[in-house]
């Protein structure tokens, strides 16, 4: 399918909700060289009517519908940004807007978004390199032939409020202008002391829509500003005060550790893009993307973990607060080039891709040195306390005076270059098999300027890495696929620390300053898709095995080698679409079986689950139309027990540290005042459930949002 023709397709209603495209969307990318009903993989396409029913504004928010996802939480050398989990890999390296890659560390707005594409598994055939778990697709808005313009105005509990329009003017017979605004702010359920505000705006003009050469210049910014949320502590972390089995200090859902006049998090993103695409014959299709984006992610955090031991004095609890601070910039430079089309030899069709891509990533990071002239007293008695910046432990008082100093520290950068060049090909032997092959080659570096208050040392490294994926589709019938599928993926060292894009890791031990080799990820995938009722429905079903090898560990004493293993086995079952002209249904079910298969010296963690995890995840959200004006429906979202890091597991180690399982339910109502007006009521946590939503395992735990009602009007023009 050519990336512009879903862009063309009649718009149509469905629960209220005025929509683009196909029911079940397909991926847009030219990568993708067959549909998705006969693409041997996991694919989730997150279509726009979703986003809209479920109230998403984060990529948390609409990720939730789709199960075996999870995020982490920020610690320690990680920042405070999206950390998607896939498949039991950390894959915050592996989110791309439009197809290229979005490394920056940010938290994402979907205001700008048509929908969200997510691949399962290793896919370094797809994107080059990768964590091995998968990757997330953004599809931007894009201009159309079609003059539209529509608004939302959106209040809710909890102070929020929100506005967005998003407006498609038609210039010409070929030419057409989007332009979406949003402007938001709030608090964060039952965490009073956090708040947020931000506004994006994105514009995009095409040229030569309907004919064999279109153009399309846009450029997005988002602007936000949050108090950011450490969450509670561990009751690990500090010694003496009552432990808890999940490890996570028992207090209630609205304790907040931070100060809110030292306490912030601001986050930018600039991004424009320059797309042009040539219909060269009946059988080729030249396509290229140019890509400048630069985001900013910079904070001073609380993290309440990390502040020292507690200490009983005059009765009562008290800490000392731990701090944590980032400043980085992160700026992109790319440019892909696809030829993609369809021909025949003799009796077999190929549907095929072949491209470039090249790209300069800069990553800065700074820490700011944060000086307490007046902060919150300690308690007499308190020891290594220094100055200030002391709590209750169970008591918390996010108003606590502080007067001080926030100086940035020496910056730190790195430089990542990419050269990749790829194929795909699906090849049809007639009505009934199909054989869908991929293959990329990489080139990628990194050079690393480390600087410190008293040293500047460099460090560089490059690696040179092939994936590949493979598949054989049987088709019994057209609107059915059984497959198998083989994948693998390349994690470079640079992408398996802390950061999104840190700067090389070398190595440690007797391995001395060895430039380490790239992880590699390997999947073996059985799956079924079939559709149904006219293909207004489509399902699947797939169980996979993803093994990852070539970690660093210590295999004995003093002795280091590059030979840790993880493996995933799983069943995966997906559903989309409408079951009937009323009644659409969205979600699935996954089942992770993990386990870290070796580990480091004397490690008591191996054969534990891996972190953020779970073994079950279960999401669904449906709506149904009960007349031709109403509309009623909801979500219900389960997560079993997920751990936050190898640190005792459920193996029950002196560290193990968990997310209790947990239940979580939404509702959804729409009323269609006339044609052009549209009510929507978002209950969000119905039954207002107490649940721990991510914890790192070492550090801290985040709270999921409380009850939350939000009631939307939009409207078209």
């Amino acid at each position: 399918m050519a990336p512009h023709a879903l862009a063309e397709d009649a718009p149509h209603t469905v629960a209220g909700v005025e929509v683009e495209g196909h029911l079940t969307p397909e991926p847009v990318s030219p990568k993708f060289t067959t549909d998705l009903i006969d693409t041997p993989r996991s694919v989730t396409v997150i279509p726009q009517v979703v986003i809209e029913q479920t109230a998403a504004t984060s990529l948390q928010d609409i990720l939730r519908t789709s199960p075996g996802i999870t995020f982490g939480a920020g610690e320690g050398g990680q920042p405070l940004a999206d950390r998607p989990f896939i498949r039991g890999q950390a894959s915050g390296n592996s989110v791309f807007v439009d197809g290229i890659r979005d490394s920056g560390g940010q938290v994402r707005d979907i205001f700008n978004l048509e929908q969200v594409e997510v691949i399962k598994g290793p896919d370094s055939a797809y994107n080059g390199r990768g964590s091995g778990g998968g990757s997330i697709n953004l599809t931007s808005k894009q201009p159309k032939l079609v003059e539209a313009t529509s608004a939302s105005l959106r209040v809710g509990t909890d102070s929020y409020l929100r506005g967005a329009v998003d407006a498609n003017y038609v210039l010409g017979d070929t030419s057409a202008v989007r332009l979406n605004l949003m402007g938001a702010q709030g608090d964060v359920p039952k965490r009073d002391a956090v708040d947020f505000d931000t506004w994006g705006a994105a514009v995009a003009a095409a040229l030569g829509l309907g004919t064999d050469s279109r153009m399309t210049l846009s450029y997005y910014h988002l602007t936000r500003n949050d108090m950011p949320d450490y969450g509670v502590p561990l009751s690990r972390k500090l010694p003496g005060v009552t432990p808890t089995e999940t490890g996570v200090l028992d207090v209630p859902r609205d304790a907040f550790y931070g100060l809110t006049a030292r306490d912030y998090q601001e986050t930018t993103a600039d991004i424009a893009t320059l797309t042009g695409e040539h219909d060269i014959n009946q059988a080729m299709t030249f396509r290229g993307v140019f890509r400048y984006a630069k985001t900013v992610n910079d904070y001073v955090v609380t993290n309440p973990g990390d502040g020292g031991n507690a200490q009983f004095v005059n009765g009562e609890w008290w800490m000392k607060r731990g701090l944590k601070s980032r400043w980085n910039p992160a700026t992109t430079v790319a440019a892909v080039a696809d030829i993609y089309g369809r021909f025949t030899t003799g009796a077999i069709e190929h549907s095929y891709d072949v491209g470039l891509e090249l790209s300069r990533e800069k990553n800065e990071n700074a820490s700011y040195t944060v000086t307490t002239i007046a902060g919150s007293p300690c308690p007499t008695g308190f020891t290594g306390a220094g100055t200030g910046d002391c709590t209750l432990v169970y008591a918390p008082n996010p108003s606590d005076l502080w007067e001080g100093t926030i100086v940035k520290g020496p910056v730190s950068s790195n430089v990542s270059k990419t050269a990749g060049i790829y194929v795909f090909d699906t090849l049809s032997f007639g009505e009934r098999w199909m054989l869908n092959l991929g293959l990329r080659h990489d080139q990628y570096s990194v050079t690393g300027r480390s600087v410190t208050t008293t040293a500047i040392t460099s460090s560089e490294g490059d690696w040179s890495f092939t994936n590949y994926q493979a598949g054989l589709v049987y088709k019994p019938t057209a609107n059915g696929s059984i497959y198998i599928s083989y994948g693998t993926a390349s994690t470079p060292p640079t992408i398996s620390g802390g950061d999104q894009n840190s700067a090389p890791a070398l190595g440690s031990g007797n391995l001395g300053n060895d430039v380490l080799d790239p992880e590699e990820t390997k999947s073996a995938e059985i799956g079924v898709k079939w559709a149904f009722f006219g293909e207004r429905l489509t399902t699947s079903a797939a169980i996979f095995q993803v093994t990852r090898e070539n970690a660093q560990i210590q295999i004995e004493s003093g002795v280091y080698a590059q030979a840790g293993e993880t493996e995933v086995r799983g069943l995966e079952l997906a559903v989309t679409g409408q079951v009937t002209p009323a009644w659409s249904v969205f979600g699935g079910y996954t089942y992770m079986d993990s386990e870290l298969v070796k580990g480091a010296y004397n490690n008591v963690n191996v054969g534990d689950p891996l972190a953020n995890t779970p073994e079950h995840s279960f999401s669904l959200f449906s709506t149904y139309a009960v007349t031709e004006a109403i509309s009623l429906g909801g979500g219900a979202y389960y997560v079993s027990d997920s751990f936050g890091g190898n640190q005792g597991g459920a193996g029950g180690g002196a560290n193990g540290v968990y997310a209790p399982e947990y239940w979580r339910f939404d509702a959804f109502a729409s009323y269609q005042i006339n044609p052009r007006l549209n009510l929507q009521l978002n209950v969000q946590n119905v039954t207002d459930e107490d649940y721990i939503a991510r914890t790192n395992g070492v550090h801290h735990a985040d709270y999921g949002p409380a009850r939350q009602a939000l009631l939307t009007l939009n409207a078209k023009f």
